[in-house]
């Protein structure tokens, strides 16, 4: 386990991600997601709060479902507009030294041979801050506004993921020895060509003789998140992530998930207390909790009940708007996050969640719990997390822009701080040695794609 806690914003360049209405809270500076200078000041604050990174989801596609139409989705602004994340990331390390920046690309829309080369540059420009959160897409407009007829169930869309990491891992890992830029400029050699190399990988959904086009940067292969939740992504998360997004609503849900993860990645050959996790938080913070109290209770005031359930219909794979509201969420195996599926129908086999009470409790960063309180009261909670429940960081989810990240870092970090479980300087020089530990510029030994 790591000494300190560690914190990542999750965030999206979009006016709305996981809190549906909050761009109509008073203050609220979410129509800023088209400003260079708003993200430069997200990067600088949370640096200074210590984050690992700035944790950027992303989605393709629209949210459809509800109602059979996407119209409440462009009315309430689920993800809709949403520009690229991953164009950010310049801008925001230029005015930083340490953040790491975590950006979510799809193996199922994207090539392999691209996504390298994409992430060995940003590697290089941001001298080894970069992250790579693994996910398959799940909304089925993505696959028709991306050219395919509909989307892969969650079995191709996972085969295909398993190859695509090995493609990528081939090209970072394999191709370049670690001595085969030489720069030699009396014999007018910058590269040895012995020591760069095909990968000639053949596989069912993808050919790529190679090699990979950048030589190695300061990690290699990005920092690896995944969030897999169902069966077969639990597995894919196993046998890929450094650090998993748990996306779970109670404690329970956690702990199992938790000790599910390490068993699977035991069974791998790999060390479980090299896999670290992070479950999502939503911070409500007052300097007192009358405050805090009547903070939150306006936070649920600007919930729009219409795009939580729209944000959770292509969740779930499930039209919500033809359920009655006190009618139990039941189990069903869905080809779209099965995770938020199971969060709700099966990771906590004694709580029972009705369509009413999910879409109240998801209003406010979807599927993670909401903590409300002082700063010493978050804190508090937090901590037990940490020392009781075994992750290791979290993710902290936004309610209010940029109130949220504000708040957490004025109010909370310098509690977390005092009690000597938040950095007060970055330990090392790339993000992975940020995550793992000074001198972990690389993966692990034991990580499949050095096997």
């Amino acid at each position: 386990m790591t000494e300190r806690m560690h914190l990542n914003l999750f965030t999206m360049n979009s006016v709305e991600h996981v809190s549906p209405g909050r761009w109509t809270y008073p203050g609220d500076q979410s129509h800023r997601y088209t400003d260079r200078d708003y993200w430069t000041e997200v990067a600088r604050t949370a640096e200074r709060g210590g984050f690992d990174a700035v944790f950027f989801a992303d989605v393709r596609g629209i949210y459809d479902v509800y109602g059979g139409n996407r119209d409440s989705a462009i009315r309430n602004a689920i993800q809709t507009p949403a520009n690229d994340p991953q164009a950010l990331v310049p801008a925001m390390a230029e005015v930083t030294e340490h953040l790491g920046f975590a950006v979510t690309r799809s193996t199922t829309y994207t090539h392999p041979y691209q996504l390298a080369r994409e992430l060995s540059t940003l590697d290089h420009l941001t001298d080894g801050r970069i992250a790579f959160n693994i996910v398959t897409s799940y909304l089925e407009s993505a696959a028709e506004n991306l050219g395919l007829d509909e989307r892969m169930d969650r079995q191709t869309r996972y085969d295909r993921a398993d190859e695509f990491m090995d493609v990528c891992y081939a090209l970072w890992e394999d191709s370049w020895e670690e001595d085969a830029v030489v720069q030699d400029r009396e014999r007018g050699m910058y590269a040895d060509p012995e020591k760069v190399h095909a990968i000639d990988y053949e596989g069912e959904f993808f050919s790529v003789p190679g090699p990979h086009s950048c030589e190695p940067s300061p990690q290699r292969t990005p920092v690896l998140y995944q969030a897999g939740s169902s069966d077969r992504g639990r597995d894919f998360a196993a046998d890929n992530a450094e650090a998993v997004f748990v996306s779970q609503p109670t404690e329970a849900g956690t702990r199992s998930y938790i000790e599910d993860m390490r068993e699977r990645a035991a069974d791998r050959g790999r060390d479980p207390d090299s896999l670290l996790f992070f479950p999502g938080i939503v911070p409500i913070v007052g300097e007192t909790e009358k405050l805090a109290r009547e903070k939150h209770e306006s936070f649920r005031e600007h919930v729009s009940t219409e795009g939580t359930l729209t944000m959770l219909s292509g969740f779930l794979d499930m039209d919500l708007s033809q359920l009655d509201p006190d009618q139990n969420v039941e189990h069903i195996e869905t080809d779209a996050i099965q995770g938020a599926m199971n969060a709700f129908t099966k990771n906590d086999p004694d709580r029972e969640w009705t369509v009413r009470e999910v879409a109240e409790f998801s209003g406010l960063g979807s599927t993670s719990p909401v903590v409300v309180g002082t700063p010493e009261q978050v804190a508090d909670k937090l901590q037990y997390w940490f020392e009781e429940v075994g992750v290791h960081g979290f993710n902290v989810k936004e309610i209010s822009r940029p109130g949220t990240l504000n708040d957490f870092v004025n109010l909370v970090v310098p509690i977390l701080r005092e009690r000597d479980l938040v950095r007060e300087a970055y330990e090392g020089e790339t993000l992975r040695e940020n995550v793992l530990g000074a001198g972990q510029r690389r993966l692990r030994d034991d990580h499949p794609a050095k096997q």
